[in-house]
């Protein structure tokens, strides 16, 4: 049976760009849950406003069910609560979390510098408020340059499957 892995962290993080090279070098699809959100979630990201449970339960269950569907792929998506998480690794699939660790100053930065992006950097704090920490996710230090970081997520891979059998 294939795996879903899940970059996951706060806007900022890497997880477009280190999960899409990650999915390259595993020769599986890439998945970017902001693809994903409805116009309504959009629009209020761009008005500066976060989004609240509410906003992300349907948005987090319809990319369950994507998951469900794929034969293993790499998902970007903030998956900031244990609750989101509980969710997404609801999949017949092996899942598992890779945390992309970065401060808030590094979030805000780069959040700042991608002007055509709907995330406005306001919204950097409230995703730092809501998060929480993954005992199980693999976490990675992502203040790094690109490929640094994915050298990182591989090498953890391969040390979880020395570890614990393919995963």
């Amino acid at each position: 049976m294939k795996t879903n892995y899940i970059i996951m962290g706060v806007t900022g993080s890497g997880k477009t760009t280190i999960g899409s090279k990650l999915a390259k070098a595993l020769q599986i699809q890439f998945l970017d849950a902001d693809n994903f959100h409805p116009m309504a979630n959009i629009k209020k990201m761009e008005s500066g406003v976060p989004l609240d449970d509410g906003d992300r339960l349907p948005w987090l269950s319809s990319l369950r069910d994507r998951l469900s569907a794929s034969d293993g792929c790499v998902l970007a998506c903030s998956a900031l609560k244990e609750s989101y998480r509980s969710i997404l690794a609801d999949v017949p699939q092996a899942t598992l979390f890779i945390h992309l660790i970065v401060s808030r100053e590094t979030a805000i930065d780069r959040v700042a510098s991608r002007p055509d992006h709907f995330m406005p950097a306001d919204l950097v704090e409230s995703q730092f408020c809501s998060l929480e920490k993954s005992l199980s996710a693999l976490a990675i230090d992502a203040e790094s340059p690109e490929e640094s970081v994915l050298k990182s997520v591989l090498l953890a891979l391969d040390n979880c499957k020395k570890n614990a059998g393919d995963i």
